[in-house]
């Protein structure tokens, strides 16, 4: 079996060989690049056993004609004395090469006087051979280093690794993925690849993967039986993220307590705008990445604004993937889709991965421009199977039987004087399993942070929390229903300001 490295360096004409002895159909219409990668693919679906000997080529050595006379006659037409005198002098030093006297080893024993020139050398019959690499230091564009990507398979069968830098859209960076590699070790779209990569050689526009060593941090004896995601088994979530990062972090204190997250959690965050939702997501994510370091956290913003991508990305401990709202709407599914199956496939590998989405809504908006019209329009102008992908992303999210989880929590627009969103929101609703409200007076009291304590709230939130805990946080919630949100949320600062933790914050609470 031919490998990429073994193919490029043969000539068309015993490329052309190879593929005839294969049997591959119109190989004569093909350009050498393209017959390399059919012949990859063609040794893929043949067994081993079956396939041709491999052809050795072996070179022929190189006959040059002497070049002593050459030299002398041309010396000779400046200076036939000097000519003269050469001549005899070379041909009193060189022996003939019929002698059997002189020794074949001696003419191999030269050694090079200046380190900077290139290395010559005399063969058995007295010829000079010269090195073919004639510069001192040349460097070896054939070096395989090691890369990583996550797979985009194409519809042609073969695929790239998009870089995250990237947003895992196109990219100079990109590393070509052979069909029989593919086919090979059972890739998906979102595989996460590592592997040997070498450079492109001339004529070629990228990178090319030569050896996969992992996918997903497994093996890749370790993923071929691996259970598609769409045949895994959802639970309820039923271990507990902890949020706990400081005293002063008053949000994630009050989300453990009324609206704890577990892993697989299926949450949505409704928020009216300006009511600090972008920073109540920076700051869950750092309390994950703290607590949490063996989950893997992608932050998702689809429509944001340039400046809060890049402080999202300089302030959390996370891999943040963004398209702004002034790039197009294919852009922006694009990213989105890319995110959720390389999330799919870590959890089929038993990964723990949590994705926070800034916002649905924006991503709704984005599949409406998008997809082709249904002639269905609901009211506010959004296309009926335009709902489908984004449900498709929220309903990922899941605990696994076989290992492993997804946890999504994701932000809804309400109250911004569009009726899209209202009917997007409408959509979406009933469909987590955690909704945490965030309520517009409280924002314009800077009352911070601005939760709807009381419509706030986790599904089978006794699977996460101990029942200790949780009869006093009934008790707690039985004590502010006749609230309003502003009286319960400043009810529960002025009592937790006082205390490092939640356990001293209830401790207090039934002492009074």
């Amino acid at each position: 079996m031919y490998n990429i490295d073994e193919l490029d360096a043969l000539l068309l004409s015993e490329l052309r060989d190879i593929a005839e002895t294969l049997k591959i159909k119109n190989y004569k219409k093909l350009d050498k690049q393209g017959l390399i990668y059919k012949i990859l693919d063609q040794q893929a679906l043949i067994p081993e056993s079956q396939l041709p000997e491999r052809k050795v080529v072996v070179e022929k050595p190189a006959t040059e004609k002497p070049a002593i006379e050459k030299r002398s006659n041309v010396v000779a037409s400046n200076n036939s004395t000097q000519g003269i005198n050469e001549k005899n002098s070379v041909a009193t030093n060189v022996e003939p090469s019929n002698s059997p006297s002189t020794p074949a080893k001696t003419t191999n024993n030269a050694t090079n006087t200046n380190p900077g020139q290139p290395m010559s050398s005399r063969g058995n019959n007295g010829h000079i051979r010269r090195n073919r690499n004639t510069t001192p230091n040349a460097v070896n564009l054939d070096i395989a280093i090691d890369s990583e990507g996550v797979l985009e398979i194409m519809q042609d069968g073969y695929g790239f690794l998009r870089s995250a830098d990237y947003n895992y859209l196109a990219s100079p960076d990109d590393i070509y993925v052979s069909p029989s590699q593919i086919k090979l070790f059972g890739l998906k779209t979102g595989d996460t690849v590592k592997g040997a990569v070498r450079s492109p050689k001339e004529g070629e526009k990228y990178f090319a993967l030569l050896k996969v060593e992992t996918v997903n941090g497994r093996t890749t004896e370790e993923i071929r039986d691996r259970v598609s995601f769409e045949y895994l088994t959802p639970l309820f979530a039923q271990e507990r993220l902890r949020l706990d990062n400081g005293p002063t972090q008053y949000s994630t204190r009050i989300l453990n307590l009324f609206a704890p997250i577990g892993k697989g959690q299926r949450g949505m965050i409704v928020a009216p705008p300006k009511t600090g939702k972008t920073v109540l997501l920076k700051e869950i994510a750092n309390a994950i990445a703290a607590n949490h370091p063996e989950v893997y956290l992608i932050v998702l913003l689809i429509g944001e604004r340039p400046e809060e991508v890049t402080d999202m990305s300089r302030s959390v401990n996370a891999e943040v993937i963004a398209s702004t709202f002034d790039e197009q709407a294919e852009r922006q599914t694009k990213v989105a889709s890319m995110v959720l199956e390389k999330a799919k496939r870590m959890v089929e590998c038993g990964h723990d991965v949590v994705i926070l989405l800034d916002s649905i809504t924006r991503l709704a908006r984005a599949y409406n421009i998008v997809i082709p019209s249904s002639g269905k329009i609901l009211s506010g102008g959004v296309d009926a199977h335009a709902l489908y992908n984004p449900k498709r992303f929220f309903g990922a999210a899941r605990n696994v039987e076989e290992g492993g989880s997804l946890t999504i929590l994701a932000t809804a627009l309400i109250d911004t004087g569009s009726k899209m969103d209202e009917v997007i929101f409408e959509e979406f609703k009933g469909t987590g399993n955690m909704e945490l409200q965030l309520d517009r007076k409280l924002a314009n009291r800077r009352i911070y942070p601005a939760m709807d304590v009381p419509a706030s709230g986790t599904r089978r939130e006794d699977l996460l929390m101990d029942k200790e805990v949780l009869s006093r946080v009934w008790i707690l919630r039985k004590f502010m229903a006749d609230m309003t949100s502003i009286e319960a949320m400043e009810f529960l600062l002025g009592k937790m300001r006082g205390t490092r933790n939640n356990e001293e914050f209830l401790a207090s609470m039934s002492d009074t």
